[in-house]
């Protein structure tokens, strides 16, 4: 027989066992659907869940990255254990955290160190003509936008000149902006603090990292999130002095905190995490408790990516034990069938049919069966992360891999657990078929 005869021939036996097979399934139309459904939700499970879990590892990686992978951030933390009972009756004023010592023997000892930017809070009550908010004011350097990845939407940031000079003016965060002045334009106009005033210069972007974590809280003027004045840190101690005095609600506080945060750039990425543990060191010697806390982007970004890769096996582990249940599922119907039709089986091995025409009928049946489970799966989950996103407001990531995977994972599992039935059928003997009722 010529070559193109046989590929007519064999397609011909392929298209004839297929309308067979779904003849067969169509058959049984509930049985066929109710079996392919443990195949649709294992599909659809390994899609949606691998969507989800990397929608959240990019949220995750996302934030940390607003930090700075070249970053080094430290801040002052109030000690549990302050001060003895003696000592507080000496001393009244707590005095712990960051110092300007601390900048300058990192500064000069660590290698790498092309920048730093130092902070110090306030907290109180910021007065915007008849509005007021519980908010912040953060006293830092000119260079504070571009170190911390934050943009301008209105007016501009103050200059070196004015921390010379110790100017009174500020700029404010978006949500602070909105809370001060609804229906005016802020620049040109005055925040108080106490009893200072400053001049609004500009208006910046909201903390990316303050804003996500607070989305979704109500009341968040009150609990002062993301309400920042940002005035020169000359300025701020020229008008609020070394020790920061807190009158709430009857009660008194007085603290000494030089700096309350320190962030740190290094030059080279690669020197990211010796240079970290140098300055632990240096922290270390100066500080004779542990009033400070460390926080490295960079080590936080590769744990991170590690947390997504054991996150994504769990996930992929789970939805495989969906799929696994699938074919299951498909075996045990298949047995089913086999039984039901040991009568045809007979017929057909009589008619001359060998053992390998009846195992790929058999196959045929459950290739079909998985591969319409795994088009709905693959639907469903494609669908899935969608839903999510629109109704809770999570960023979902579906990869271009993974419809494409559980797919495949659905065909091969039903040719899988389609085997022992097939040969089972083309196993049995002709004579005892046919006289099977």
């Amino acid at each position: 027989m010529s070559a193109p005869f046989v590929r007519e021939l064999t397609f011909f036996r392929l298209k004839r066992s297929v309308i067979l097979g779904i003849k067969s399934l169509w058959m049984h139309k509930l049985r066929s659907f109710l079996t392919a459904l443990g195949i649709v939700f294992g599909v659809a499970s390994v899609i949606s869940m691998l969507a989800i879990g990397e929608g959240a590892s990019y949220e995750a990686q996302q934030q940390i990255k607003e930090l700075g992978s070249q970053n080094i951030i430290l801040e002052s933390v109030k000690p549990t254990n302050t001060t003895t009972a003696g000592e507080q009756e000496r001393s009244l004023i707590l005095e712990y955290g960051l110092t300007y010592r601390d900048i300058t023997q990192i500064q000069a000892t660590v290698p790498g160190v092309s920048v730093t930017v130092p902070g110090r809070r306030i907290k109180d009550f910021l007065w915007g003509g008849a509005n007021s908010v519980d908010g912040v004011a953060l006293g830092t350097v000119s260079w504070f936008p571009s170190m911390k990845n934050r943009d301008l939407v209105r007016g501009r940031f103050f200059k070196e000149m004015e921390m010379k000079d110790r100017s009174p003016v500020c700029v404010l965060t978006e949500s602070l902006a909105r809370q001060l002045y609804p229906l005016k334009d802020p620049v040109g106009q005055t925040v108080r603090m106490q009893t200072s005033y400053f001049r609004v210069v500009g208006v910046i972007e909201d903390d990316p990292a303050v804003a996500a974590s607070s989305e979704d809280m109500k009341g968040s003027s009150e609990s002062g999130e993301g309400m920042e004045m940002m005035i020169p840190i000359s300025t701020l101690e020229d008008h609020f002095g070394e020790v920061l005095f807190k009158y709430r609600s009857g009660s008194f506080e007085a603290e000494k905190v030089e700096l309350h945060e320190v962030t740190a750039r290094i030059e080279d990425p690669d020197q990211v995490m010796p240079a970290a543990l140098a300055i632990q060191h240096i922290l270390e010697r100066n500080h004779s408790e542990v009033d400070y806390k460390m926080t490295v982007p960079l080590d936080l970004l590769r744990r991170a990516e590690r947390t997504k890769q054991i996150f994504n096996i769990v996930l992929g582990s789970i939805a495989a034990i969906s799929l696994l249940v699938g074919g299951i599922g498909i075996m045990n119907i298949m047995l089913a069938t086999v039984t039901e039709r040991t009568r045809e089986i007979g017929i057909r091995r009589a008619l001359g049919a060998k053992k390998k025409d009846i195992v790929f009928q058999f196959l045929i049946e459950t290739v079909i069966l998985s591969g319409a489970g795994g088009i709905l799966g693959v639907a469903l989950g494609l669908g899935v992360p969608i839903m999510v996103t629109y109704f809770a407001g999570m960023v979902t990531i579906i990869q271009f891999w993974a419809p494409t995977i559980a797919f495949g994972i659905s065909v091969t599992i039903g040719v899988l657990f389609g085997i022992y039935p097939a040969f089972r059928a083309a196993d049995m003997n002709p004579v005892e078929a046919l006289r099977h009722e």
